[in-house]
């Protein structure tokens, strides 16, 4: 009997020892588990705070990035701008030296031939029907008007301070004599210029009136070459 309540006081024993130990063991890893949860809580916790400091900056990089793209794009709109000025001022350039017989020119055209016109009356006086400077003067100032590139005479090309004589049946253009027939070129659009002489009460019919020979004739290519010296 003695022994029986000695197995029954070590079973006890162990069994005390048992549910202890699996208390401990519990609790120890409910301890642990609350540890990983707390640390796991914290590390989303920083890289929330992470994410949302990352987004801030990319709002601000954003921000930084509109306004550069504004000001490359009004850098490009000046640049826009200064081109089509430096175009304009090229294009100009280019004409005036066109108009100051700097450069060669060459193409589609008018020619306009004045010839002194016919006198079969032995009385009449023989300048009515010379070509005189007037008459040169009113054809190349029309055709300039009408917007001719270049204009020559006698193939002798104009510029802006050109000038033109008469000395009886000859003219003389900037101190080089030409006889009649009188045949100014003119590089342009050919259907403008002869339009604008053409007209109902124009150069041509005040020529004409004025007993000189007039006659026109489109060119495909007409070319200057530069004025030497001038």
């Amino acid at each position: 009997m003695g022994k029986i309540d000695g197995r029954r006081v070590l079973l006890s024993f162990v069994c005390v020892v048992l549910g202890f130990m699996i208390a401990f063991s519990y609790n120890l890893t409910k301890d642990n588990r609350g540890v990983r949860e707390d640390k796991a809580w914290n590390e989303e916790y920083m890289l929330r705070q992470q994410l949302i400091e990352q987004e801030k900056q990319n709002r601000q990089f954003q921000k930084e990035l509109l306004q550069k793209q504004e000001a490359v794009s009004k850098i490009e709109q000046d640049l826009a701008q200064e081109k089509q000025l430096f175009f304009k001022l090229a294009k100009d350039t280019e004409k005036f030296r066109m108009y100051l017989g700097k450069v060669k020119v060459k193409g589609k055209g008018l020619q306009v031939t004045l010839e002194d016109g016919t006198n079969s009356d032995p009385e009449a006086n023989v300048n009515n029907y010379l070509v005189h400077e007037q008459h040169v003067f009113k054809v190349v100032n029309e055709l300039y008007i009408s917007g001719a590139e270049a204009v020559a005479i006698n193939g002798q090309r104009l510029n802006h301070d050109s000038y033109i004589i008469c000395n009886g049946p000859v003219i003389t253009v900037d101190g080089h004599q030409h006889p009649a027939p009188f045949i100014i070129s003119a590089i342009g659009d050919a259907d403008v210029l002869g339009d604008s002489l053409d007209l109902p009460g124009g150069i041509k019919e005040q020529l004409v009136n004025e007993n000189i020979i007039f006659t026109m004739e489109k060119k495909k290519n007409i070319i200057f070459d530069p004025i030497i010296g001038g």
